[in-house]
Formats: C-alpha cells, structure tokens, sequence
C-alpha cells in the first residue's frame, strides 16, 4: 500500500484495498475501536460506495469484506466501469501532501467524484519530476511548489503512457512519529464556516508508502462526503496505533492488520469538530 522509486520501469501500483474504509460509527470513542467497529466501518465502506451490490454481499467478516475485495478487481463487469487517479511524486512532505490531497479532491466536478467513490477512491502513486513532465502531460491539479501533481479520475487507458514511463512511488521504511501539525485547507469556504478536525495517523509498523495509501483514501473520501472542506483546519497527529485516543471519531481507514493477518487494523481517523 505506498516513498522513493523501485527498480526499472515496474507496473503502477495501485491503492486495491477496495473493501476496507469507511465512515465510523458517530462520534466513536478511539478506545472503543472493537473488532466489530472496525468491521462495520470496513462494511459501510462497500455500502457507501456500491449501494446496489451491498445486498448480495456478504460482508459479515473479515475473510468475507477480503474476498469481496477480490471480487471487485477480478470481475470484468465491475472493471468496465472502473477509474483510477495518478498522483506523481517528486518530492513528499506529508503536511504539504495532505494540503494538496485535499485541494485535488476538491477540485473534481461531480461526475468525477461519483465515479471516483464507485471505484473506491482507487489512485496510483508514481515518481516523477512534476515540473519536468507538465509539457507532456495534462495535470489536472498541481502542487504549488511543484512536488506532486494529479490526474484525475478516468479509465485506465487515460493514463496508461504515464504510467508505463514512470516507476511506482516506494518507501518501504516506518513512517516517522512527526510533532503536530496544522494543515489548512486551500480555498474559500463560501457559505460554509470552516470546521477544525484532528487525523491521526498510525506508525507502528506502517511504511510510508502505506501509510501514502490509507491517508489518501480517508482524505478524498471525507472531501467527498463533504467532512473536509475549503478553509478547514487539519491538525495531523502521529501515534503508534489508533486505540486508546479518546478522541471521537468521524471517519476511520481501516484495512488488514499488519500485526494479524486475520484481523483488522484502524490506520487513519479523522475527528468530529475540536
């Protein structure tokens, strides 16, 4: 799941962990992330995105929510339809990329948003030089300092020399225990009073790469659930893992635990109102 580049040109990769991200229940205490919290959040991830598949869906456990997973990305009928974002990364500093990550999912008309959460907010990360690729590719947003840019949701076919000229975005070590850090939302609110919300971010065992991956996940779709909007204030908080917190929590990433391969994990939550 997602740091500095790998060997020659190797194959994209993407963000497959369809089945396991959700809203939490209502202001749920981090310190009661149960096992069945975290199902349910994984489960309603699903019902969100593909309302008229949860039905016939057994999303009752883990091994289930996994081979749901499977099923997404292994049945043609549901690739047909199914689009991806790119990202390009040239240089990462998490603060800044949480900024743009969300100026990026802000910036999407609704068509693309609908189809962006039908296909589970599904992006591939990529190393590249932004400022050295624009006259060759149209970005559709780009960090002001030109350390990432991003193509929109589309079908693969979209991107697909992009992705075949550059090598997947790794970084295979722990993500560091960073101080606190407030992030602000890029653009103006309109009519909406900008909210305050904490994301913690879990580190014990978690690479960059994947921790790229679940941060990503949690910020597009809270953008897309309107939880995160322009002139929000986002106070990043790093701890080893999510429980315990006693924070109230209105959105949580969840996805196999890397402890216990049986078992879920929460790796990202963002906060009701502080």
């Amino acid at each position: 799941m997602t740091a500095t580049s790998s060997a020659t040109r190797s194959p994209a990769r993407s963000a497959r962990t369809a089945a396991l991200a959700a809203p939490a229940p209502p202001a749920a205490p981090a310190a009661s992330l149960s096992s069945a919290v975290l199902l349910k959040s994984a489960a309603d991830r699903v019902r969100s995105a593909r309302p008229e598949l949860a039905d016939r869906l057994d999303l009752s456990s883990t091994q289930a929510l996994r081979a749901v997973r499977d099923g997404f990305h292994g049945s043609r009928g549901v690739e047909a339809d199914e689009v991806l974002a790119v990202v390009v990364i040239g240089r990462l500093d998490l603060p800044r990329w949480v900024k743009e990550t969300c100026a990026f999912a802000l910036s999407l008309a609704p068509a693309a948003r609908e189809a962006w959460r039908r296909s589970f907010t599904r992006t591939v990360y990529l190393a590249g030089n932004p400022a050295n690729l624009r006259g060759r590719f149209a970005f559709d947003h780009v960090a002001c300092d030109d350390s990432a840019a991003w193509a929109a949701p589309a079908p693969g076919s979209a991107t697909a020399t992009l992705r075949r000229l550059l090598k997947t975005f790794e970084a295979s070590h722990e993500l560091t225990a960073l101080p606190a850090v407030d992030v602000t939302v890029p653009g103006r609110p309109g009519g909406r009073r900008p909210v305050h919300r904490d994301l913690y971010v879990a580190t014990a065992k978690v690479t960059v790469t994947d921790a790229l991956v679940h941060v990503n996940h949690l910020l597009a779709e809270a953008v897309l659930d309107g939880l995160i909007g322009p002139g929000d204030r986002l106070t990043l908080r790093f701890v080893p893992r999510l429980t315990g917190l006693g924070a109230q929590l209105a959105m949580l990433r969840v996805d196999t635990d890397v402890h216990r391969p049986d078992e879920l994990q929460a790796y990202a939550g963002l906060t009701t109102e502080v």
